[in-house]
């Protein structure tokens, strides 16, 4: 019986550590144009985008594109660089907060 407590517990033990918040920078940009280099900080499409209805997704400053998962959390920063905090799934961030 022991040893199933002592299971259980770390057991809860790792899924909660890997479901902890993790923080990612970056710039908030609209979908489509997220892969274009030209277009990568461009303030200026991205709230324009965003507005339209495009998918908002944070480039962090190595170019990889995080989707992002409850997308009003992030619209408000279009166009910013940001500090978002949250939880990482594959390639989809559940943001909690945004600096």
């Amino acid at each position: 019986m022991k040893k199933f407590v002592a299971v259980a517990v770390l057991g809860l033990c790792i899924a909660s550590a890997s479901a902890s918040a993790e923080t990612f920078k970056g710039f908030i940009q609209d979908k489509s144009c997220a892969g274009q280099a030209g277009m990568k900080d461009d303030a200026m499409c991205a709230k324009k985008c965003l507005k339209n209805g495009d998918t908002a997704v944070l480039v962090a400053p190595d170019g990889k594109i995080f989707k992002i998962a409850n997308q009003s959390s992030v619209i408000p920063h279009a166009g910013e660089h940001v500090t978002v905090e949250g939880t990482l799934a594959g390639d989809t961030i559940t943001v909690d907060k945004v600096k």
